[in-house]
């Protein structure tokens, strides 16, 4: 992957130690590829980013983990398993592996980016693992990307704090109400 000369390659750790994280041997460009946020690709002049990858592993993803709460829920209806799937392969929770994995470091980011603390940003860092999934889908095969889906995303199946953030608590409080047949609803802003 050639790099703009006018652009310099922000010192960055030796990525062994994402790779030994990942739990998977990955070809190194192919990494290097799946590490480009298109914010660095742009400034390099417009060098291929992760994008592409990223599209992949979105489906890599959401397939394990569909599949893995279909196995493992049996009693729950369509509606639950789609509750569940939803949370698990969210934005906030792909970042909070992420953050957990240390890949923040390890993306390569535009000035603007990296100036915003875009390392950290929940949407870089789910996109960056997406990436990752979908390079290690081409790299290792289904069974392997399907393997290490569920070692880092499925354990928040779990996570009753990760549960809880997807819930919709109105509509959860709405729907015991008319069970429970204590009538309408009524909401009132007490402040704001």
């Amino acid at each position: 992957m050639a790099r703009s000369k006018h652009l310099p390659v922000p010192p960055r750790t030796d990525t062994d130690a994402l790779v030994e994280a990942w739990g998977t041997r990955i070809d190194a460009p192919l990494l290097q590829l799946a590490l480009v946020h298109r914010s660095y690709a742009n400034e390099a002049g417009g060098i291929a980013n992760n994008e592409r990858l990223e599209f992949l592993g979105d489906s890599v993803l959401s397939l394990a983990i569909a599949e893995e709460v279909y196995r493992r829920y049996p009693e729950l209806p369509e509606g639950e398993l789609v509750k569940l799937h939803h949370v698990v392969v969210s934005t906030v929770a792909l970042a909070k592996v992420a953050r957990d994995l240390d890949l923040g470091r390890y993306i390569l980011l535009g000035k603007g980016e990296i100036h915003t603390g875009g390392a950290d940003k929940d949407s870089i860092l789910a996109d960056t693992m997406e990436a990752i999934f979908g390079l290690t889908y081409l790299e290792c095969g289904r069974e392997a990307a399907r393997d290490l889906v569920l070692r880092l995303i499925a354990p928040l199946l779990d996570d009753e704090k990760v549960l809880n953030s997807g819930r919709d608590w109105k509509t959860e409080l709405l729907n015991l109400a008319t069970a429970r047949g204590w009538g309408d609803v009524r909401y009132e802003v007490t402040g704001e």
